[in-house]
């Protein structure tokens, strides 16, 4: 079955975004474009590299230009722009192609098994307009088979919700969330975002031996986990308290304080978007929070590519 009209506009949005910035991402230009070099500090350091073939950050660096964090953010962040286009421009190349349509639909509801209430007929409405994340502009792509590390979570956690082993897990997990029944969305979710900060915050490294692995909730139950972790913990417990799947996005952001990749969750209530955060024990209002540039945002659904509405640079991560 081809894209439909609406799919294939989604994905064109977000494919001429991720152009647009992989043609303004090499180094020295993003340096120049966010202030933290002059175009004639550029020229001067572009000339020494030709002169003694050495990398440019290392120039720049010796030339106290640049801060070697402020290269690490560059680097990372060409790195990420560039995966994340590579699995997206994939995804639209076999498009065409495919048999079956990457729709987000084929991922199942998963937090739904383990619910303490009727997912399908939530006291929570839809609501009218969702206000863009922190006054960014959005491209909507319903296509998430570009995010394993997502998908491949769900997966891992219907498999795990069918092993005797994990029951008394399951059952603690609901008796803990049992209380929150009934609650007004912000105040269910000011509950959870306490709940959930209760674990232990650990590196995947030293978890996992790996550099990012999205672990279930399960998973997280018994061992702790690291930002993305408390989020899909956060996430698959409102899930599972009948709170609609539109209401909710893992956003991964930029931590603009500490200079590294972060993920919180957002929760739109009645009142506007706030933030679960594990570095904050507080609900955050959304429409707030300078701290953070969104980079991308995600739910079970579909996924958001955020911009800068002034700009044509797009921060994006896989």
């Amino acid at each position: 079955m081809g894209k439909t009209e609406k799919e294939t506009k989604e994905s064109g949005g977000v494919l001429t975004a991720l152009k647009k910035s992989l043609s303004r991402n090499k180094l020295g230009e993003l340096l120049v474009i966010h202030g933290i070099i002059t175009s004639e500090e550029l020229l001067t350091a572009l000339h020494q590299q030709k002169k003694n073939n050495r990398p440019l950050g290392q120039i720049l660096i010796e030339n106290k230009l640049i801060s070697k964090y402020q290269l690490a953010a560059v680097l990372g962040r060409q790195y990420v722009i560039r995966t994340l286009a590579a699995g997206v421009f994939f995804m639209a190349s076999m498009g065409a192609s495919m048999g079956k349509s990457a729709r987000a639909d084929m991922i199942k509801d998963v937090p739904a098994q383990i619910s303490l209430t009727s997912t399908a007929n939530s006291a929570f409405g839809k609501m009218n307009s969702y206000p863009a994340l922190f006054d960014t502009a959005e491209k909507r792509s319903g296509s998430l088979k570009a995010f394993t590390k997502w998908t491949g979570m769900f997966d891992r956690f219907e498999r795990e919700l069918r092993k005797s082993e994990n029951q008394d897990i399951v059952r603690e997990w609901q008796n803990d969330l049992a209380g929150f029944q009934g609650l007004e969305l912000k105040k269910m979710a000011s509950k959870v975002n306490s709940l959930m900060n209760e674990k232990q915050y650990i590196v995947d490294s030293k978890n996992w031996g790996q550099s990012d692995y999205w672990a279930t909730p399960i998973e997280f139950m018994k061992r702790g986990g690291d930002c993305e972790d408390f989020a899909i913990a956060k996430y698959t417990a409102l899930r599972s308290l009948g709170v609609p799947e539109e209401r909710m996005r893992i956003a991964i952001v930029h931590d603009k304080q500490k200079n590294i990749p972060h993920a919180i969750l957002i929760v739109y209530t009645d009142e506007g978007p706030y933030i679960l955060d594990n570095q904050n024990k507080n609900l955050v209002s959304g429409s707030g929070v300078g701290r953070y540039r969104p980079i991308f945002s995600i739910n079970r659904t579909a996924w958001w590519l955020h911009q800068a509405p002034t700009t044509t640079i797009v921060a994006s991560a896989q």
